[in-house]
């Protein structure tokens, strides 16, 4: 079992809010990237870590997940009171509000894809990005949501795990588990167009699935790692951060990073740090809230005020904090109520 006093509520609220800063220069209209982008040279930014960090800690909490649920129902039942209860409701909310930053000749309700946004996205794979005529004159254009592209590699992912539901209290499993970490680090890095079409179909790109796999499947292999001395897991922190460091000097860090950032974000989550570790007490999980509402709140921003990117980034930051922790208080705790449903059904 994992220890609730840990840090892993600090991190994803910490990797929601990265996401955020990246957002802020992509949506204001900004010539460069992110601080982190221009400083190693386009190799990585704020959003590269918020977003792999995310699929990092995925893979750890929903493999461990899996060795502990009591079926297939019971396991995809938790996921999807995870994901959809406050996916819905965003969606219903950007449908709903979106007359206010209407621009066209044709009546909103006559917009046809007004009709299709909700019921594409909520299938996750095919997702509508726009609604015609809302925030076409940002320096963005045509996109409402831009976060939720990750939202059907996340379920992908959680697709990929369940397949070892019956394999998961064999031995064998840890051997599937590390080959599927090295499958995925070869093809993102020496193929990742393979099988590109096969994927296509499925409005999935092969690239973004592979290296989003390697970071998932990298989780799930840092749960076998059982590091008793505190002294030993420091020492592994430092060595890592400089590994990481010297790779983004050396330009090497696609080679290093699927190794690095799994080492780092899993033992600093597994810590348990004063103060950080009470942040889920204290506010709740409310990094997905953050995830999915940053985006359309700063195109919305931009669309009455035409802001800067530092102003945006000012004003949207606490106004996604507010909507995440509506999100999680509101919706997202009171589904997941519900999570044990199936489990009991089972020992009924």
């Amino acid at each position: 079992m994992i220890s609730r006093s840990n840090n892993f509520d600090f991190l994803r609220l910490v990797f929601a809010s990265l996401v955020i800063i990246t957002h802020s220069y992509a949506l204001s209209g900004a010539p460069q990237g992110d601080p982190l982008s221009q400083l190693t040279n386009g190799q990585m930014e704020f959003s590269y870590l918020g977003v792999h960090g995310f699929f990092i800690i995925s893979g750890y909490l929903i493999f461990k997940s899996l060795l502990r649920c009591k079926g297939l129902s019971d396991f995809y039942w938790k996921r999807l009171l995870r994901l959809f209860p406050a996916l819905i409701v965003v969606l219903f909310l950007t449908v709903l509000l979106a007359p206010a930053v209407y621009e066209s000749s044709v009546p909103y309700l006559q917009n046809k894809s007004v009709y299709t946004y909700i019921p594409q996205n909520l299938t996750l794979f095919f997702r509508q990005k726009g609604i015609d005529g809302v925030f076409e004159s940002n320096p963005y254009k045509n996109s409402i949501n831009g976060s939720l592209w990750t939202i059907c590699y996340e379920f992908s992912m959680y697709v990929m795990v369940s397949l070892l539901f019956f394999i998961r209290k064999k031995k064998i499993v840890k051997t599937v588990v590390i080959l599927l970490f090295i499958s995925s680090y070869i093809l993102s890095i020496f193929q990742p167009y393979f099988l590109h079409g096969l994927f296509m179909k499925m409005a999935l790109g092969s690239n973004h699935f592979y290296n989003l796999m390697c970071f998932f499947a990298g989780g799930m292999v840092l749960t076998y790692l059982d590091i008793k001395n505190k002294r030993t897991e420091n020492i592994i922190i430092i060595l890592s951060f400089i590994v990481l460091i010297v790779s983004l000097y050396l330009n090497i860090f696609k080679y290093t990073c699927y190794i690095t950032l799994p080492l780092l974000v899993i033992l600093i989550g597994k810590s348990s740090t004063r103060y950080l570790n009470k942040v889920g007490d204290t506010i709740g999980d409310t990094s997905y809230g953050i995830y999915i509402y940053s985006f359309p709140i700063q195109q919305a921003l931009m669309y009455f005020y035409k802001l800067n990117t530092l102003p945006l980034l000012i004003f949207s930051l606490p106004l996604s904090l507010l909507f995440g922790y509506i999100s999680w208080h509101l919706i997202e705790k009171k589904a997941l109520g519900y999570k044990d449903l199936f489990a009991k059904k089972a020992i009924q």
